[in-house]
């Protein structure tokens, strides 16, 4: 009965993960397509022209294009300005609007192919989604004509480069006269700085922001243990909301998901990999933040703002400034924390979601980027890093072992117990407790070593899984991205049949690395004692098999550790176990483990 039971629970298990499997299909094959047309839109789609703009650099705006929308006739081609930094990234910036909306990563590519194309962070609203920074001003006052998003700007130098500033002009029929000087360094932040000159007759109130929009809702990993959407530190705490969340709480509200006035901090789109984010400039500046989402055309917007609390009297012959900062790039854990330090931006690494165990991920990621950029290959890393660990969790894991090794000893003594007082089992228990305790044994030692991997596995699922360090990280042979799961399959003999199983269901991929690792786990407990329990010991010795399916389509990387970190503790536990052997000889005391009855003919 018994077996029926563990054999019944076994089959439902596999029937659950066969549903489950046939229930989300439809969605991730509708995700898998919707991926493949935005690629294709964005290889299709020609790239925003770095044109230099019509207009001189001193004109002013023409009369009758100073009211608040200023707006542009529609033969008037757009102009744009050239951005780009020597190796991270190029682009343009639209003079229509001041829209910074076309940004590539120089480093980054879709795929591990190198000929494949370059990550395209921000584009324009000819792109199938729009994803742009903007700056711009609002009339506090009702009655002064500012910028609009049909602005046409004229430019004061160009290219942007490091160390080559670039000023953004428009005046308007009133005296007022708009600036937005951009900077850029040498990896992925922009310094904006926003300035009214009023040379007219009144005092103007305005309202300076700059903004961060999205105009279609991005596609997401959709794992639970990444965070993706609105993310920022504001006020000294993390906020993080998903898409989902902030439109229903938006809805709730009839109005921004969120919105607080903080000194300082920093908010944006945070992307698996990738991070678009606003800070002010001075850290001491009180401005005023807010994740919105709204419905156009049948279509949801995505918006990060950040503004002053309150608007800028601008009296006439003075001037008024308001500076930002916008980080558009990889989320590389180094450049973040340099962030950090040089402009004093309140945790901003924790735009890469390590997670609650941040504590142990983060050493976990130094320690393996460290080994990697040393050695030349994380995989190597992952190996070295793996065999610190042993050496340093040694003295607890071989206490552990030990006592594993004296179970496995008495294994006999605790079989004859079970049968003596198979009709007593309260007795058997007692009995069994006495002899742990003559023979100085604790028989929950051997969870140690699997609580002390717990932490760790999670923790380098979290390093391999949110860094963009490890993203097309290659090991060695067909091992390309140990991000990624091994690409080998079982199921259609590595390669050698012309199909592909995983079009079936998920559960049809039993890559090289997996294999290894079941064998590895299987011989492991193997080592270990046999548990007194006879459908414990059913359900142990099934485990392999059960974590060679469910790691399958885990990270290459992950796996990787999981099979030396199995074969480093082999070798431990037989060399603990063999030394224990010999003690016991030398005493007297050793007795050899009972041969398997042979099977009458």
């Amino acid at each position: 009965m018994d077996q029926k039971r563990l054999f019944a629970a076994i089959a439902l298990s596999i029937g659950i993960l066969l549903l489950f499997d046939l229930w989300s299909r439809p969605e991730r094959e509708a995700q898998q397509a919707r991926l493949e047309q935005q690629r294709t839109a964005q290889q299709a789609a020609p790239a925003p022209s770095a044109a230099t703009p019509a207009a001189p650099a001193s004109s002013a705006a023409a009369p009758g294009t100073t009211t608040g929308a200023a707006a542009a006739t529609a033969t008037t081609p757009e102009q744009r300005l050239a951005v780009e930094n020597p190796t991270r990234v190029r682009g343009t910036v639209n003079l229509r609007g001041a829209r910074f909306d076309d940004l590539v990563l120089k480093r980054y590519h879709e795929t591990v192919d190198r000929n494949s194309p370059l990550v395209r962070l921000l584009a324009p609203r000819s792109d199938g989604h729009p994803y742009f920074t903007q700056w711009g001003w609002s009339a506090a006052d009702g009655r002064t004509a500012v910028p609009g998003p049909d602005t046409d700007w004229t430019v004061e130098g160009g290219p942007l480069a490091p160390d080559s500033p670039v000023t953004l002009r428009w005046t308007n029929e009133t005296g007022q006269e708009f600036r937005i000087r951009l900077e850029i360094d040498a990896d992925y932040m922009i310094t904006a700085t926003q300035t009214v000159a009023n040379r007219g007759t009144q005092a103007v109130e305005l309202l300076p922001w700059t903004r961060i929009r999205r105009e279609r809702t991005p596609q997401t990993a959709g794992f639970f243990i990444l965070h993706e959407g609105f993310t920022g530190v504001l006020g000294g705490r993390l906020h993080e909301w998903t898409y989902a969340d902030a439109k229903e709480e938006a809805q709730r509200r009839n109005g921004p998901a969120f919105e607080e006035e903080t000194a300082g901090g920093w908010a944006g789109f945070s992307d698996k990999y990738w991070l678009t984010a606003l800070t002010p400039a001075d850290q001491s500046t009180r401005v005023r933040t807010a994740y919105r989402w709204v419905s156009e055309l049948g279509q949801d917007r995505w918006q990060v703002d950040m503004t002053l609390p309150a608007a800028q009297a601008v009296a006439p012959g003075a001037e008024a400034a308001f500076a930002t900062r916008t980080f558009a790039g990889a989320k590389e854990v180094n450049l973040l924390d340099a962030y950090e330090e040089r402009y004093g931006i309140l945790d901003f690494w924790k735009a890469i979601d390590f997670g609650w165990f941040w504590f142990l991920t983060k050493p976990f990621f130094a320690v393996l980027h460290f080994l990697g950029v040393t050695l030349g290959n994380f995989g190597v890393a992952i190996l070295v890093f793996t065999l610190g660990l042993k050496l340093l969790f040694f003295p607890l894991q071989n206490k552990a072992y030990k006592s594993m090794a004296r179970m496995k000893v008495l294994a006999p003594k605790m079989t004859e117990i079970r049968e003596r007082y198979k009709d007593d089992p309260a007795k058997a228990q007692a009995e069994m407790m006495a002899l742990y305790r003559s023979e100085k044994v604790n028989p929950a030692s051997g969870c140690l070593p699997i609580l002390i991997q717990i932490p760790v596995f999670f923790a380098l699922y979290k390093v391999l899984f949110v860094t963009i360090e490890m993203r097309h990280a290659p090991f060695f042979g067909w091992i390309h991205d140990l991000s990624a799961p091994d690409p080998t399959n079982l199921f259609n003999l590595f390669g050698l049949l012309p199909f592909d199983p995983m079009q079936w269901s998920s559960l049809f991929h039993m890559p090289v690395w997996a294999i290894l690792m079941g064998i590895t786990m299987f011989l492991q407990f193997k080592l270990n004692p046999t548990p007194p329990d006879p459908i414990q010991a059913k359900i142990f010795a099934w485990m392999p098999l059960i974590f060679t399916f469910m790691l399958a389509s885990f990270p290459a990387g992950l796996v990787i550790y999981w099979t030396w970190n199995n074969l480093l503790s082999i070798s431990q536990q037989w060399y603990i176990m063999r030394l224990d052997r010999q003690r016991q000889v030398k005493a007297g005391t050793y007795t050899p483990p009972p041969k398997p009855a042979k099977a009458k003919k």
